[in-house]
């Protein structure tokens, strides 16, 4: 459940980096706020990794294929959308 959470929460920040230069009439900085966010993704994503490690006691392999939904769907439709906006 958690994992599904923080996918629909990368959904969301991905949403408003993409949608809030359009709301201020400025459609060309979608792009870039889609790049960025696959950066601020990757390294809540390693957090979240960090975190399911140190913390919670899984080891970096258990971990692992975790780390890559939750980093790979967001990041995903973020190229996407920075590809279509490009």
């Amino acid at each position: 459940m958690r994992t599904a959470i923080i996918i629909v929460a990368g959904f969301a920040v991905l949403a408003a980096l993409v949608l809030l230069p359009r709301i201020a009439g400025r459609p060309e900085w979608s792009a870039a706020g889609a790049k960025i966010f696959i950066a601020l993704w990757l390294a809540a994503a390693l957090v979240n990794l960090w975190i399911g490690v140190s913390r919670a006691g899984y080891t970096v392999l258990e971990e692992l294929p975790i780390f890559l939904l939750i980093f790979a769907l967001p990041a995903g439709l973020a190229a996407y959308v920075w590809w279509k906006s490009a």
